[in-house]
């Protein structure tokens, strides 16, 4: 088995891992880089790579994991395309925001299979094997194996999420962890107190930018007193609420009586006194873009709560001294990367989403941790 690593390593952003056995290639995810532009905006790839590739299978609808699919298939891709029923309803929408219209087009049009979760599918000489990531609703692990050995690779895991569940990840010999945090080790409970008490303290109202799905539940579930929400973001969150299966315990019924207790926010209004959860996270798409240049110019408070890309709208506003920012865990802290890669007992580990100084301070911790490899790299397991 080999290994090919098209985005996302030594890096944030176009996540994509190539599998290959056999002269059968897979890819695991095809992600854009939102803080490039040119050619380091999509996987490193080719064109006739993407023609000899055999299938991909999307773990999740962010555009950090889906949003260069069209791009690859206007590449020449003509394998099969797997992601779960709930992953590919939301694929349009994040196209919509962070793809070229015509690669969009490329991808609605083209053929998807359903990936099931639980039961193994047959890929080539491969065997697949999927599992709720705790991520998002709709979002999987994968475990990819031959006759010889087996990979895990995490995309983005959340094993404590209060809102959705995490199968945990069986024994592999390789395994690709979500290193988005690198060694950061406050849990999400700390977290998510910091966000309900940051939003306790300004009653005036603020704006909560967000991506429609995975992180906008988790903030509906932490948020108190009145909450607003942006064109798009209701339906999104009902849709999460009615994937039960992928929530844990009575998430379900907690955040139905939050959300019909929810407002509407409109494009054209001014800012409700409300917490506004709206999309995208970062201030470059969707109806945040307008609800930041609201709150920049009338001195409306701003929590970001996850990545900002560089010269991002969310990152210029840190930097004036116009937001605030409070990680709230929606990957893996430290703590629960260590239990994961020990849990595996994978001899091989690699980190994906994050730069190489980090995965050197995650190593400090997961010893097994290759930390030296980067896009473009090619590793034989």
């Amino acid at each position: 088995m080999h290994l090919n690593l098209h985005g996302g390593f030594g890096e944030k952003g176009r996540t994509c891992l190539g599998v290959e056995v056999d002269g059968y290639r897979l890819l695991l995810d095809a992600g854009v880089k939102t803080s490039a532009r040119g050619a380091d905006y999509y996987p490193a790839i080719s064109s006739d790579e993407l023609r000899a590739t055999d299938a991909i299978v999307i773990t999740h609808a962010h555009e950090d994991h889906v949003a260069a699919l069209g791009w690859c298939i206007a590449g020449g891709f003509r394998g099969r395309l797997l992601m779960t029923a709930e992953t590919g309803r939301e694929v349009d929408l994040f196209l919509e925001a962070y793809a070229d219209a015509s690669h969009r087009l490329a991808a609605r049009e083209f053929a998807r299979e359903d990936l099931p979760v639980g039961a193994p599918i047959a890929l080539g000489p491969l065997q697949l094997v999927a599992g709720r990531s705790g991520h998002v609703s709709g979002g999987v692990w994968c475990i990819v194996g031959d006759d010889r050995l087996t990979l895990g690779y995490c995309g983005d895991v959340v094993p404590a999420s209060e809102v959705f569940a995490m199968d945990p990840l069986p024994h592999c010999d390789a395994v690709v962890l979500d290193a988005s945090y690198g060694d950061d080790d406050v849990t999400a409970h700390e977290r998510a107190n910091a966000v309900r008490d940051w939003v306790l303290a300004h009653p005036q109202g603020c704006v909560l930018p967000t991506p429609l799905s995975g992180r906008s539940a988790e903030l509906l579930a932490i948020a108190p007193g009145p909450i607003a929400l942006s064109e798009g973001m209701r339906e999104a969150l009902q849709l999460q609420i009615t994937d039960r299966a992928w929530l844990v315990g009575a998430a379900a019924e907690r955040l139905s009586r939050r959300l019909a207790l929810a407002g509407d926010w409109r494009r054209g209004s001014p800012l409700p006194r409300a917490a506004l959860i709206c999309q995208d996270g970062m201030g470059i798409a969707g109806p945040s873009r307008e609800a930041l240049e609201l709150a920049a110019a009338n001195a409306h408070p701003v929590l970001f709560t996850g990545h900002l890309p560089q010269a991002s709208p969310g990152e210029r506003m840190l930097a004036a001294g116009q937001a605030t920012w409070l990680r709230l865990p929606t990957h893996p802290t430290l703590s629960e990367n260590v239990a994961i890669a020990s849990g595996s007992e994978a001899q091989t580990v690699i980190g994906h989403s994050c730069d190489r100084a980090a995965l050197e301070q995650l190593k400090r911790h997961i010893p097994r941790l290759n930390a030296d490899l980067a896009t473009g790299d090619r590793l034989a397991l």
